[in-house]
């Protein structure tokens, strides 16, 4: 008789602790409101177009500003 198999482990990385700036958190919360989008049904076009009209947004969505850009730019230029 053979032994029966193990289940092959799945270790998870921990992600250090960071915060995002607000450029990250818009970027993060337009790929999960895309996701939605799919979920729920809309085609792939109809998701993107939604995502470009900023007037879909919810009004709870915070927009990021061109100086938040700069800034997250200028960041990312000195590393």
């Amino acid at each position: 008789m053979a032994a029966p198999k193990k289940k092959p482990v799945t270790r998870r990385r921990k992600t250090e602790d960071r915060e995002y700036t607000k450029l990250d958190e818009h970027s993060i919360w337009l790929n999960e409101y895309f996701k939605s989008l799919r979920r729920s049904g809309f085609t792939r076009d109809d998701a993107l177009w939604l995502i470009a009209t900023p007037e879909s947004y919810p009004d709870w969505v915070q927009h990021p500003t061109l100086d938040d850009i700069r800034n997250h730019i200028d960041e990312e230029d000195e590393d």
